[in-house]
């Protein structure tokens, strides 16, 4: 068991990746007033990183919750990612974003001084877990298994020493692949307690996760939560999808979910919401945005009524694995 699982009423938190300027530029007054319809939801797990916007995201989100008691709310940075004074022109999720350069490093030394910026621009004494982030062949290519056994002997050894002394609850990766998360579950000096596994455990695509990764999880008694739920907003109709522009074969997939879920007034918000939550190794889903209106549709859709037929067709159509653990 977890922190999360100790003190969250609700399986859902608020990813604020948007909020560090993700694909566009989000006015502050936007950006503050998100943050606070999150709060006024009842939602109260909030999970941030360096990486977006190179502390945008943080400082907006440190903003509002100064403002509230630090016992009321549990918040989850990463580290692997030092932002530097020295600035360059930005390209890419987070091109509107700061435009400080940033030093991927997953040392002891970059750890410490990665929590030290966190804690500033949060406005905060205290975070209650860490992930390591992006340490992964999406973001590292082939240098991965190098910066890996960097965090082995630097990153987790801290992050784990920290864990220990009461510093932090809990530690864990935060990445957007399986493999990462399955390897430093069976190393024999530290495993993670609990990690952010972002856009494989979702409606749209679980398979790699549900067979390769969930037993790992289950056998350490670690836990996840489960990032991106609706795979970069391609669920809902965005443009992108795992960070990238999506495909037709995509699109395709997705009108395949929507004519099932059409049928059966399911609304796609809460298929992807209630399935990611259903498997009991995951401790809270955290969806994003920088629309207000949005955040209370994303609670809502955690008890919204999904009829067991919903869950027959897609598994009948090759759309869910029967293998999954599904709501009931």
């Amino acid at each position: 068991m977890t922190i999360l699982d100790e003190k969250l009423k609700k399986k859902i938190g608020y990813g604020t990746a948007p909020l560090g300027n993700l694909f566009r530029d989000v006015p502050e007054q936007e950006a503050e007033d998100t943050v606070r319809a999150v709060w006024d939801a009842g939602i109260r797990y909030f999970d941030t990183a360096p990486f977006y916007g190179a502390g945008l995201a943080e400082e907006r989100l440190g903003r509002v919750l100064s403002e509230k008691n630090r016992d009321d709310f549990i918040l989850s940075t990463k580290v692997g990612r030092v932002v530097l004074d020295e600035k360059e022109d930005k390209e890419g999720l987070f091109e509107d974003g700061y435009q400080n350069k940033l030093l991927n490093e997953y040392t002891e030394d970059a750890v410490k001084r990665s929590i030290e910026q966190s804690l500033e621009r949060l406005q905060t004494d205290r975070l209650d877990i860490v992930y390591v982030h992006d340490l992964s062949p999406d973001f590292l290519g082939d240098e991965w298994i190098t910066k890996f056994d960097e965090a082995r002997n630097g990153a987790f050894k801290a992050l784990a020493k920290m864990r220990d002394e009461g510093i932090i609850s809990a530690w864990g990766l935060g990445v957007n692949t399986t493999i990462p998360i399955e390897l430093a579950l069976e190393l024999e000096e530290t495993k993670p307690d609990i990690s952010l596994q972002a856009l494989q455990y979702t409606l749209l695509q679980h398979e790699r996760a549900l067979t390769h990764l969930m037993p790992r999880v289950s056998q350490q008694d670690s836990r996840i939560v489960v990032g991106g739920p609706y795979n970069s907003g391609a669920l809902l109709g965005g443009d992108h999808f795992d960070y990238a522009p999506i495909t037709d074969d995509q699109r395709k997939h997705i009108k395949q979910v929507e004519k099932i879920a059409e049928r059966h007034g399911v609304s796609l918000k809460a298929a992807a919401l209630q399935f990611s939550t259903a498997n009991p190794n995951v401790s809270a889903v955290i969806p994003g945005s920088t629309r207000p209106d949005r955040i209370q549709a994303d609670l809502d859709a955690l008890s919204e009524h999904i009829p067991s037929a919903f869950w027959i067709d897609m598994i009948d159509e090759g759309l869910v694995s029967p293998d999954a653990p599904l709501p009931s």
